[in-house]
């Protein structure tokens, strides 16, 4: 059944604005070691069960000025980021491809990127419980995609074997880790979710968008020793995997074009 875009486009908004909230907790019950479903949600600081109307996306943190209506704690910014970034993506993944099943497969590979991309954003860890199960799914994926599953396993094997002979040569060269084995799990899943085409665009991508970042931190530093600091690699990885998925073929249009 066709749906108008006038409905469509904006309860794919809403629909992934509501998501962010679910993305929320996930990734504060991991770092805080709690279980997904007990307790209901609260406020970290003081413990303060939130009503219904403290939990709506977006709204609730501007309501009530990015403070707990209980003990006035600050909301981390996280929060709207979530929000806001999940429920723009559904957008512009509707836009993109429609009602059908590459939005709704890239509307629950996107989640898992969000998710994991802020937890290592926290604490530098890319967790095996998304990773080796969303590059399962991510192969599996490809038998109702328009992607020859031998595609999606070879990308799975190339991507991780590629970060993995990066991650030894630089721990070889440099005496030191400068790869973390979490990139490489989750080039498992990206790699079978664009399969072997996409890694190209995917790594130099994701490897411009770090550098970039990198160079941004070292200027604003006072030291500008910031090139040595730790940046985590995988939301640069889930960025690159996104803009492939959603103008990748236009970026190898572009590509080949220039060539010629």
């Amino acid at each position: 059944m066709d749906i108008p875009q006038s409905i469509f486009y904006p309860a794919a908004a809403i629909l992934g604005l509501c998501l962010g909230s679910f993305y929320n907790v996930c990734i504060h019950r991991y770092l805080s070691g709690q279980s997904i479903a007990w307790p209901g949600s609260h406020c970290p600081g003081c413990g303060h069960s939130l009503s219904w109307w403290e939990n709506i996306p977006l709204f609730s943190f501007f309501f009530l000025g990015g403070r707990c209506r209980s003990c006035s704690g600050r909301i981390s910014l996280r929060y709207p980021a979530v929000e806001a970034l999940s429920g723009a993506i559904s957008l512009v993944l509707a836009i993109t491809f429609g009602l059908g099943t590459a939005y709704l497969v890239y509307l629950f590979f996107t989640g898992l990127l969000i998710v994991a991309s802020f937890i290592d954003l926290e604490i530098f860890i890319l967790p095996d419980i998304i990773t080796l199960p969303g590059a399962f799914l991510a192969f599996l994926a490809s038998f109702v995609m328009p992607l020859a599953w031998q595609d999606s396993l070879l990308g799975a094997l190339l991507g991780a074997g590629i970060f993995l002979l990066l991650q030894r040569a630089y721990r070889y060269l440099k005496k030191v880790e400068g790869l973390g084995t979490g990139d490489i799990k989750l080039m498992l899943m990206l790699g079978a979710l664009t399969g072997w085409q996409g890694l190209p665009i995917l790594i130099f991508l994701s490897a411009a968008l770090g550098l970039l970042a990198a160079l941004f931190f070292m200027v604003r530093s006072k030291h500008g020793r910031s090139m040595q600091a730790p940046i985590p690699f995988g939301p640069f990885l889930a960025m690159g995997t996104m803009i492939y998925i959603l103008w990748g073929e236009s970026i190898w249009l572009w590509y080949l074009g220039y060539l010629v």
